[in-house]
């Protein structure tokens, strides 16, 4: 603390030549003088520091004992002043630069969303701007409590929002709602249909009548349990069957032989750039595009469009509401080539594997697959054979019996 008091008031060394020093130093310490660091360089000569303000009277002890004083060096802020007073250029952009820091700190550069999983932050930014939050509003006119509380209005996915202003940084953390569990829908009445052609491997009925067993086979649409339940009627009663509807439920898996097919025209259009380009340069401030250079106008009649955008970060990472962005326009000419059918093959052969992977599902599984290929008309056609055993089973609504019905 002492040494920024000195730093501010500013010190001097001096030098002070004198027939007897000691009775200048005896005058320094019966006017208040403060003075330290001293150093004798000869017998009538010694340097010592000593406050910027008391160089005056230290000057008029000296005359008292008949000595002289030699300013040797001088720091602090009075000599910073003298340095640049005459620099009113300089001063005035420092001047201004001050004001333009206090003033622009104030404003939102960059918005940072923490808390969320599901909901996107685009989503989240997008509400905000709505609202009018977005990089270069005013910090303090903002009403953050309000603004929060208008945001999860429009946002159900969130159940609490809070808004933070650190400086130029404007953090929006937020809290997501649960999920509700999925209810199991008990209403209607349904029949477990098979969905594909196959040999019945596996049942697993949960609620209904199963119609089939292990090693049947079905065809498509065959019930497979049946929304229909049976009530036999006790053992010689002579009760007739009485019969109630529900919901089916339950897994039936089989194996299946599935057949998908795919076609690629041999010949395709390329593009071949002609070398003719334009570019444009523009500046996005605070969300506001300015074009700096070049022209949109474009004549050519297919070109490509390639954007680059340069946004600098802060040291800590945090990416600054300012950007530069340069937009290439490349014209361009079609011209028709012969595709390689064997990179055509393979490349339809992947699309039919996963086609066939979600057409069984992520508990189904490929057991063998065939490809067989052959070109027509120009086009080569794939076809691909697998066996799979895959869950077949989906529910489709079944047809209600009459209120009256006590036999089949």
């Amino acid at each position: 603390m002492k040494k920024l008091m000195n730093y501010l008031r500013g010190i001097v060394v001096v030098r002070a030549a004198a027939p007897f020093p000691e009775r200048l130093i005896n005058l320094c310490a019966q006017a208040n003088i403060d003075f330290w660091g001293v150093e004798w360089l000869d017998e009538h000569t010694l340097r010592f520091v000593t406050r910027r303000r008391t160089l005056a009277l230290l000057e008029e002890q000296a005359e008292k004992v008949g000595g002289a004083l030699e300013r040797e060096s001088s720091r602090g802020l009075p000599d910073v002043w003298e340095r640049f007073r005459t620099r009113y250029f300089f001063l005035m952009g420092l001047v201004f630069a001050l004001c333009a820091v206090s003033f622009l700190s104030r404003f939102v550069l960059t918005i940072e969303v923490t808390g969320n999983q599901r909901v996107p932050t685009a989503v989240i930014l997008s509400q905000l701007r709505q609202l009018g939050v977005r990089p270069g509003v005013y910090g303090p006119s903002l009403h953050r409590k309000e603004l929060a509380q208008e945001a999860l209005l429009g946002l159900e996915e969130l159940s609490w929002m809070g808004i933070n202003l650190h400086g130029t940084r404007l953090e929006v953390i937020v809290r997501e709602t649960l999920e509700t569990p999925e209810r199991l829908d008990e209403s209607g009445f349904f029949d477990i249909v098979a969905e594909a052609d196959g040999v019945i491997t596996n049942l697993e009925p949960e609620q209904g009548d199963a119609r089939v067993q292990d090693g049947d086979v079905v065809a498509r649409g065959d019930v497979l349990i049946a929304g229909t339940v049976t009530m036999e009627p006790p053992q010689y009663s002579g009760l007739p069957f009485r019969y109630y509807q529900t919901h089916a439920r339950g897994r039936v898996w089989a194996r299946t032989w599935r057949e998908l097919s795919a076609e690629i025209p041999l010949e395709a259009a390329v593009k071949e750039y002609t070398g003719e380009q334009k570019s444009v340069w523009s500046l996005n401030l605070l969300g506001q595009r300015v074009k700096i250079f070049g022209s949109t106008s474009i004549s050519w009649p297919m070109y490509d469009k390639i954007t680059t955008v340069r946004q600098p970060s802060l040291p800590g990472g945090e990416a600054l509401p300012l950007s530069f962005q340069r937009e290439t326009f490349q014209a361009y000419e079609t011209r028709r080539v012969q595709v390689d059918s064997a990179a055509a093959q393979q490349l339809l052969e992947e699309r039919l594997l996963n086609q066939l992977d979600a057409l069984i599902g992520e508990d189904g599984q490929v057991e063998t697959t065939t490809f067989s290929a052959r070109v027509e008309d120009g086009s080569l056609q794939v076809t691909l054979t697998a066996q799979c055993l895959e869950e077949i089973g989906k529910e489709q609504p079944g047809v209600e019996l009459p209120a009256e019905s006590d036999t089949p």
